[in-house]
C-alpha cells in the first residue's frame, strides 16, 4: 500500500483491485447485460444499467478527513427547482486548496485514463466537478444526467455511518419492458446504432427503482451516462446527516439517442352549457360581487396569480371534503417518475364530486374566471385593452414539486377566434409525490391558466412541502413559488 503526506491522495485497496481487473472482464461487464462481479470491495453489475461500486477508494484517512474539511469551508448555494433542492459549491475546477487539487489530479488523470482505456471510450480532460450537500428533506428526482458530452457520472461518498432509514439512497431505475437495457451490449451486436432506434423509441422511459445503493464513507459509485441512466437521489430523512459527496462527469462524444416520447395531449373541451344559477349553489357570494371581482383582477393583473380563500361554500367543500374521505374513489398510479408521480382519480365518482368537476368546467365557470383575471375565456367577458399578451409572466410554467399538488396548463387563453377549452382532473397527493417540467411537454408550447383547488390541507405549512413551482423560460432555477 502507498503512504504519502496528508495532503497525498493515494488510491485505496478497492480502487487497486478496479485498476488491477483484467481488461477483458471490464469489457465483459460493460457489454454483457445482467453481469453481476463483486470482486473484493469492488462490485461490478449491470442491472439495471452498467454501473460500478468502488469501496475504499481512496487509501489515507487522513487525506479524507482534510479534504472535508475543505469541502464543508467552501461556500455553497441552494438549488432549487422542480427537479432538485440541495446546496452546490462552485465549481471546484480551479480550486487550489491541497486535499480538493490531489483528489481532481487523481480523478481526471489516473482514474479517467484506467477508464477510457478498458470501456475503449475516448474521455476527454475536460474536468466537471463540484461538491454537494444534501440536508434533511433535500432530494433529486428521477433523471438521465442526459446532457451533450457527458459519458460516465461519478460520486464520491463522505458521509457519517448511513442507513437506508436515512434516505438519500441513490436509486437507479429500470426502463419500461427492460430489465436490463444496455446500449453498448446493442452496439456490439449491430453495425450501427442507427438501426436499433426504434427499438428504444418508445421503451427508454423510467419505470420502478430496480436497485438502491446507500451512501458510505469513501465509496466511489461511477456508471455509463446512456438513454436509459434513469437515477435519482431519494429523500434525505435524517434530521441530523448531511449526505456530503463529490461528483461530477467524464466527457466523451456523446452516444446518439433515440427520438424521446410525448406525453399524448389530455383530452380538451370547450365549457359545459350550464345555467349561471349554478355559481350561487356553489360559489362563496363574495366572488360574485361585480366589485370584488374587480379588484381580485387587478391583483392578478399585477402579480399574475391570485390566491382566493373560502372559494366554494362552506357546506360544498364539506361535502367535497367528507366525499373525498370515502374509500368509493378509486385511484390509479401516474408516471413515468422522470415527468410525475402521483395518483389520479379514475372510474365513477361520487355524485358530489362529479357535480364540482361538473361546476369547474361550465360556462359560468369559464365567464367567473374571465372577470377575476382580465382574460378572454368567455365571448361575453370584456377585452381588456390593457393587458399584454406578449407579457414575459406569460412564460411561466408551473409544476409541482415533491409531496406537492400540480395542475396542467390546460385553458388556452385565446386571442379572439380561438375558442377557449380546459381539461382537469382530481389528484391525491402523498409524501414522495410530484410533477415535473420537462422540454417536451406539449402544453408548455402554448399560454394557458393554471387553476389549482385545494381540499385536505388546513393548517398547512412551508415546511410540509407541496408547493408549486414556476420556473421562466429557458431558465432553471425558480422563478416564484407558491403555497
Amino acid at each position: 500500500m502507498l503512504v504519502g503526506e496528508e495532503s497525498c491522495c493515494c488510491l485505496g485497496p478497492g480502487a487497486a483491485s478496479s485498476l488491477s481487473f483484467e481488461r477483458s472482464q471490464i469489457r465483459q461487464w460493460f457489454d454483457i447485460p445482467f453481469m453481476c462481479s463483486p470482486v473484493g470491495s469492488v462490485l461490478l453489475d449491470s442491472v439495471p444499467f452498467q454501473h460500478c461500486v468502488i469501496r475504499s477508494f481512496i487509501e489515507n484517512s487522513a487525506f479524507l478527513d482534510g479534504l472535508k474539511d475543505e469541502l464543508l469551508a467552501l461556500n455553497f448555494h441552494d438549488k432549487s427547482n422542480d427537479l432538485y433542492k440541495f446546496q452546490q459549491s462552485e465549481d471546484l475546477k480551479s480550486r487550489k486548496e491541497p486535499h480538493i487539487s490531489a483528489l481532481r489530479k487523481v480523478l481526471f488523470e489516473d482514474f479517467r485514463q484506467w477508464l477510457s482505456e478498458v470501456t475503449l471510450v475516448e474521455l476527454e480532460t475536460t474536468v466537471d466537478i463540484s461538491c454537494a450537500q444534501y440536508n434533511y428533506t433535500d432530494t433529486l428526482l428521477c433523471h438521465d444526467d442526459e446532457l451533450e458530452g457527458r459519458r460516465f457520472a461519478f460520486i464520491l461518498y463522505l458521509v457519517p455511518e448511513w442507513t437506508e432509514a436515512d434516505g438519500g439512497s441513490l436509486d437507479l431505475y429500470s426502463t419500461d419492458g427492460n430489465s436490463c437495457a444496455s446500449l453498448s451490449f446493442v452496439r456490439t451486436c449491430m453495425a450501427s446504432i442507427r438501426k436499433i432506434l426504434p427499438l428504444f423509441t418508445e421503451k427508454a422511459q423510467p419505470g420502478h427503482i430496480a436497485k438502491s445503493l446507500i451512501p458510505s464513507w469513501n465509496t466511489l459509485v461511477f456508471f455509463e451516462v446512456s438513454p436509459v441512466s434513469f437515477h435519482q437521489v431519494s429523500e434525505v430523512l435524517s434530521e441530523g446527516k448531511c449526505r456530503l459527496s463529490v461528483g461530477g462527469w467524464f466527457h466523451g462524444s456523446s452516444l446518439e439517442r433515440p427520438p424521446r416520447s410525448l406525453d399524448p395531449m389530455p383530452v380538451r373541451s370547450p365549457h359545459i352549457p350550464c345555467d349561471h344559477e349554478i355559481l350561487y349553489e356553489w360559489i362563496n357570494p363574495v366572488y360574485l360581487s361585480v366589485e370584488y371581482q374587480a379588484q381580485v383582477q387587478e391583483e392578478f393583473e399585477d402579480t399574475s396569480e391570485i390566491l382566493l380563500k373560502d372559494f366554494l361554500k362552506e357546506e360544498k367543500f364539506n361535502a367535497v371534503s367528507a366525499a373525498l374521505e370515502t374509500q368509493s374513489v378509486e385511484w390509479e398510479l401516474l408516471g413515468p417518475p422522470n415527468r410525475r408521480c402521483y395518483e389520479r382519480a379514475k372510474g365513477e365518482l361520487p355524485d358530489v364530486l362529479k357535480s364540482c368537476m361538473e361546476l369547474l368546467k361550465s360556462e359560468a365557470f369559464f365567464l367567473l374566471l374571465s372577470n377575476l383575471t382580465g382574460l378572454k375565456l368567455h365571448f361575453l367577458a370584456a377585452n381588456n385593452e390593457e393587458s399584454d399578451e406578449e407579457e414575459g409572466s406569460s412564460e411561466l410554467n408551473g409544476n409541482t414539486s415533491a409531496q406537492g399538488d400540480d395542475s396542467d396548463h390546460t385553458v388556452q387563453a385565446g386571442s379572439g377566434v380561438r375558442v377557449p377549452v380546459c381539461s382537469g382532473e382530481l389528484r391525491h397527493w402523498e409524501h414522495g409525490h410530484y410533477t415535473m417540467i420537462h422540454d417536451h411537454d406539449p402544453e408548455r408550447q402554448e399560454f394557458a391558466l393554471d387553476l389549482l383547488w385545494f381540499c385536505g390541507c388546513e393548517d398547512w405549512e412551508a415546511q410540509d412541502g407541496g408547493f408549486t413551482s414556476y420556473i421562466a423560460k429557458e431558465e432553471d432555477e425558480e422563478a416564484s413559488k407558491t403555497i
